[in-house]
């Protein structure tokens, strides 16, 4: 019996078995696995097409027509995906009004249909992170107290506690984020623009960026207690509460010195 069963059992087949395993694994989840930076599926070739034509007139300037970059002038949109595109033009951002540190938001110089368009022919060109979904950005679906500890955690060091924004060196700054769009909230940080580092979903869940723009949209809302006094706790509530009550001991001062007289 001892010799039938080391026939059927030859020394390799553990490993073979293994193998197998291992590829049967690997093909059940990239095929389960949702797709967060494919290129997008949804648009048209008509679509592409007329992105294509709207990059050659507005942006092949710096980029390239074949989107390539330029050494010390634009970067390469190979693979960057929809939603850098979307963020970018969709907050005037791009195109770039001057060479700067950064560029700073102004007013959109395109509608939404050319965003979408412009966004799928440089999808078409790599792979890359798609336009968030309505339900990903709705800040009622997210939680605001776990959007806070996130928000703090990752995010307050450059764009204040609440998100108004600060200065960065060479020039540079990190935008107030209480009027910004839960989309673009979303997709920035999914993309990572200029200084901001990339936040995928190895690094902040999609549940976690939604508690953020939860959080965000709370803060937009404005302050419950009235003033605000920039939102900074003690420090700007200190200083007031030191200046009026310097000034009543002035006025104090000046009036028993004027009554002795």
């Amino acid at each position: 019996m001892h010799a039938i069963a080391r026939r059927r059992h030859h020394r390799a087949a553990p490993l073979l078995l293994v193998l197998a395993l291992l590829a049967l694994i690997t093909g059940v989840a990239a095929v389960a696995a949702p797709s967060a930076a494919t290129a997008s599926t949804e648009a048209s070739a008509d679509d592409v097409a007329a992105g294509e034509r709207l990059f050659a007139a507005n942006c092949a300037s710096c980029h390239g027509l074949d989107a390539q970059g330029q050494d010390g002038v634009a970067p390469s949109l190979v693979g960057v995906g929809a939603a850098a595109v979307d963020f970018q033009v969709g907050t005037g951002r791009m195109p770039m009004q001057a060479s700067g540190p950064q560029a700073p938001a102004k007013p959109v110089q395109f509608d939404q249909d050319e965003i979408n368009q412009l966004a799928a022919w440089v999808a078409s060109l790599g792979a890359g992170p798609a336009i968030p979904t309505p339900e990903q950005v709705d800040p009622a679906l997210g939680d605001a107290a776990n959007g806070m500890l996130v928000f703090r955690t990752n995010c307050a060091m450059c764009h204040g506690s609440i998100g108004g924004g600060g200065a960065l060196t060479q020039g540079k700054f990190a935008p107030s984020l209480l009027e910004t769009t839960p989309e673009h909230i979303y997709e920035a940080m999914l993309t990572g623009p200029q200084s901001m580092p990339v936040f995928n979903d190895a690094n902040i869940t999609p549940e976690h960026k939604r508690d953020v723009i939860a959080y965000l949209d709370f803060q937009s809302n404005g302050s419950p207690g009235g003033l605000s006094l920039g939102a900074i706790g003690p420090v700007s509530e200190g200083l007031w509460a030191w200046l009026i009550l310097l000034g009543l001991i002035i006025a104090s001062t000046i009036w028993v010195g004027a009554r002795s007289s």
